[in-house]
């Protein structure tokens, strides 16, 4: 990883990097119609055939869209490969290591969520320190990009993963579960993974000294808080159940549950399940943006590092 030609040289300080154009926006546009126009074509002449591209613009489209908006207004000074690297690699490298640390590491239990936000957020952030250990640029602004790079191609490939499962039924191939889930992903998509990966990029840039990572106080109580957010966010739907079952469940339903049966819930508490659901997301996700942007606040108050000699390639 240490031959990119696009790294930053020490001459000056880095400047913020201004907006280039709205690529960006582009990239959504042109990325949501051909989605869109799979999705019908597959729906219109049952071509299982499309089913994979589908799956794939579908989970990449935000991840990408995301990337390259932050990459034209915060890190355009880096060069494309290094953000290349960060998502398509780093990605890689994530879901891997997540894949084979939870299938040894955890197993069902109450604190399994738990495990899962600590994994995954561990496995991010060594590869971003991978890929970005020979690119000699400090401050919170580069960390913030590389950070939230690496999170979108882990969401992008995780998201795949889903969407594959989704379309898979007892009747067969589900057109409707796979639009679904890849909306509900995309929409998701930029307050999961991409924030998360975003601020532990941020803060572990910040406290980088002399071209070196370091493992400081800061940099483990980031990464503690974000594996938190991240656990809180995977177990809200077992939240929200358990909140229902709290606040709304009935003497006839506790005795079922007591001689073994599962009782149907009710109309009611399929309403307030999704609202628990839906606000405990909401909750997790402004707590996210909110030390985002104290992050973002800080940055701009301070003076911006000088860049760090450069590797050799």
């Amino acid at each position: 990883m240490s031959g990119y030609r696009n790294t930053p040289r020490i001459s000056a300080p880095p400047t913020r990097t201004a907006a280039r154009s709205d690529q960006w926006l582009r990239v959504f546009l042109i990325g949501l119609l051909l989605w869109i126009a799979t999705v019908a074509v597959t729906f219109l002449t049952g071509n299982s055939n499309l089913v994979p591209t589908i799956v794939l613009l579908g989970s990449f489209l935000v991840p990408a869209t995301m990337v390259v908006w932050a990459y034209e207004r915060y890190a355009a000074d880096l060069g494309p490969d290094r953000i290349f690297a960060c998502f398509g690699i780093g990605g890689i490298i994530g879901v891997l290591g997540a894949s084979v640390l939870e299938t040894y590491l955890l197993s069902p239990s109450i604190w399994m969520y738990v495990g899962v936000g600590l994994i995954e957020e561990a496995v991010k952030l060594a590869a971003l320190i991978m890929i970005c250990r020979r690119l000699r640029v400090g401050g919170t602004r580069y960390g913030l990009v590389l950070g939230a790079t690496v999170g979108a191609g882990f969401a992008a490939f995780e998201s795949a993963g889903y969407a594959f499962n989704a379309v898979l039924s007892i009747q067969g191939l589900s057109l409707k579960n796979l639009v679904e889930t890849e909306i509900l992903r995309g929409v998701l998509a930029p307050v999961g993974h991409i924030l998360w990966t975003a601020i532990l990029g941020g803060v572990l840039f910040r406290e980088r000294r002399g071209g070196h990572f370091r493992c400081t106080l800061p940099v483990v109580l980031t990464y503690l808080g974000v594996a938190l957010l991240h656990a809180c966010w995977d177990s809200m739907s077992g939240i929200a159940v358990w909140l229902v079952a709290r606040t709304t469940t009935s003497d006839w339903q506790r005795a079922l549950f007591d001689l073994g049966y599962m009782p149907n819930p009710t109309t009611e508490q399929v309403h307030l399940y999704t609202l628990y659901d839906t606000l405990g997301l909401i909750v997790v996700s402004l707590g996210g943006l909110l030390w985002l942007r104290l992050l973002v606040r800080r940055e701009r108050a301070t003076p911006i590092p000088a860049q760090y000699p450069s590797a050799p390639a």
